[in-house]
């Protein structure tokens, strides 16, 4: 599938055709970032890039093409380099303070602000943050009474939001390997590409 530079949604996964109302038998295939979802009943989901050895992708199914490759250089840290090895960014996992909490992450595109990955809680206005306070308390309420997760008394994890910033503007919002771009055109695809491979 050609277009990988500006695609907006995308999840990095094995499904090529999900079940659906006219095809209920699911499809797999190489593990690739593929669309999110398709136009129709009958979509097929084709990779825009295909995932190879040590966090790699690849252009063609049979890995001959490389489209950037994801490089440690530090604890946290981690170059994107493009197949000649010129760096297009850097990702970085930023280690809390407090033991308890989760890391966040940035992304760091030369000539551009750095993008900072961190959970739907921490990130909007007090009233936005107070809207999402109380909404989590009444889904928490309705799931007590319903005994929806009951299982040995433990609720279901959910896959953490993150909600990706610069200063200005909210970039894109991922959910494990699950990516959802903004209108934002800048941001060089195959760095978020690159944060889902380390995200799976």
């Amino acid at each position: 599938m050609a277009g990988w530079e500006d695609v907006d949604e995308f999840i990095l996964g094995n499904v090529a055709r999900p079940a659906t109302r006219t095809h209920n038998q699911l499809e797999f295939g190489p593990n690739a970032i593929r669309p999110r979802q398709g136009l129709n009943d009958d979509r097929v989901l084709e990779p825009y890039a295909y995932v190879g050895p040590e966090r790699t992708l690849y252009l063609d199914a049979e890995l001959t093409q490389l489209l950037c490759a994801v490089v440690q250089t530090a604890e946290h840290g981690w170059e994107v380099q493009d197949a000649g090895g010129a760096v297009i960014g850097t990702i970085t996992r930023i280690v809390p303070r407090r033991a308890l909490l989760r890391p966040n992450w940035q992304i760091e595109q030369p000539g551009h602000p750095p993008v900072v990955g961190r959970t739907e809680w921490l990130t909007g206005s007090p009233g936005r943050l107070a809207a999402k306070a109380a909404s989590r308390l009444i889904v928490g309420m309705l799931d007590g009474m319903t005994g929806i997760g009951d299982e040995g008394g433990d609720q279901p994890t959910k896959s953490r939001t993150l909600e990706w910033r610069t200063h200005e503007e909210l970039v894109m919002v991922s959910e494990a390997t699950s990516i959802h771009l903004t209108t934002t055109t800048w941001l060089d695809r195959r760095l978020p590409f690159a944060y889902a491979l380390l995200a799976e």
